[in-house]
C-alpha cells in the first residue's frame, strides 16, 4: 500500500480544525468524511477528496499520532528535524482503492494530496514511503505540483538512488509507478554525479512514458549511448553504456 508521512514536531500534529482551515482557504482539497463530528474527543483521522478519490489521514491531535516510518534519504531537510523526537500524520489510499490503491492516477493524486498538505504549519518533513525518502515540505510541494502541472517528475523525493553490492547505482520507489526498478551497471558510476544525473533523466522519460519489455537505445544528458534492458522477470531496467 503506498503511503506518505508528515512530520511535525512533538506536540504540533494538526487537529481537524486547521484541516479544515486549510481546505477552506486553498480550495486544494475537501473532507469527505469527518469521523469526528459530534463526538467531543474526536476520532483522530479524517477522510480527504482530491481529484475525485479520497484517502485517509491518520494520527491527528489529539488521538495518537501514525508510526514514524523509516527513511534513509534526506533532501533539504535541515539537521534540526530529529526522528526520534518527531510525530507524524499518515496519508494513505482510502478503503475503496485498495485494489487499485498502485495505479497511476491514484498514487499521483496521493503525491499531490501530500504535497497541498504540506503547507499545514509545523510541517518538519514529508516522508514518501516507497522511497524511503524525507523531503523538506518547500522541496516536495514545488517539485510534486510542477511534475502535476506537466513538469519533470521529482525524482528525488518520490524515487531515491542507492548504490548496490556491486558498486552500481539503483532508483528506489520507480516500481510504485512502473513495476519496474532502474539499475545503471558500476563501470557507469564511476562519476557519481554523472550516474546520478543520467538515472534522473531515465527516470523521468520511463515515468512518463510507461514501463520498459524490450531493449531500447536512449541517448543520456551529456548525448552518450545508453542501452536499456529488462531483466529479472522485467522487474528491472538495466542501464549499459552503449555504442555509436
Amino acid at each position: 500500500m503506498p503511503g506518505v508521512s508528515l512530520l511535525f514536531a512533538a506536540g504540533s500534529r494538526p487537529t481537524v480544525a486547521d484541516l479544515q482551515r486549510l481546505a477552506d482557504t486553498t480550495g486544494h482539497f475537501s473532507i469527505s468524511l469527518d469521523p469526528s463530528a459530534g463526538n467531543t474527543e474526536g476520532q483522530g483521522w479524517l477522510e480527504l477528496l482530491i481529484t475525485g478519490l479520497t484517502f485517509d489521514l491518520k494520527g491527528l491531535l489529539p488521538s495518537e499520532g501514525a508510526r514514524i516510518p523509516k527513511f534513509e534519504h534526506a533532501y533539504g531537510v535541515p539537521p534540526s528535524v530529529d526522528r526520534n523526537a518527531a510525530e507524524a500524520v499518515e496519508l494513505v489510499p482510502g478503503p475503496h482503492l485498495a485494489g487499485g490503491a498502485t495505479m497511476f492516477p491514484v498514487v499521483r493524486s496521493l503525491a499531490l494530496l501530500a504535497a497541498r498538505l504540506s503547507g499545514l504549519d509545523g510541517v518538519s518533513g514529508v516522508v514518501w514511503h516507497a522511497a524511503g525518502a524525507c523531503s523538506a515540505p518547500d522541496i516536495f510541494q514545488r517539485g510534486v505540483v510542477a511534475w502535476v502541472e506537466g513538469g519533470p517528475f521529482p525524482g528525488l523525493g518520490l524515487t531515491s538512488l542507492e548504490t548496490d553490492a556491486n558498486g552500481g547505482l539503483r532508483s528506489r520507489g520507480l516500481a510504485l509507478l512502473t513495476g519496474q526498478e532502474l539499475a545503471l551497471s558500476a563501470d557507469m558510476c564511476a562519476d557519481r554525479a554523472r550516474a546520478a544525473k543520467i538515472a534522473l533523466r531515465l527516470i523521468n522519460w520511463v515515468v512518463e512514458h510507461g514501463r520498459i519489455d524490450a531493449q531500447l537505445a536512449f541517448s543520456g544528458p551529456g548525448g552518450e549511448a545508453l542501452v536499456l534492458e529488462a531483466v529479472e522477470n522485467s522487474t528491472i531496467v538495466r542501464v549499459v553504456q552503449g555504442s555509436r
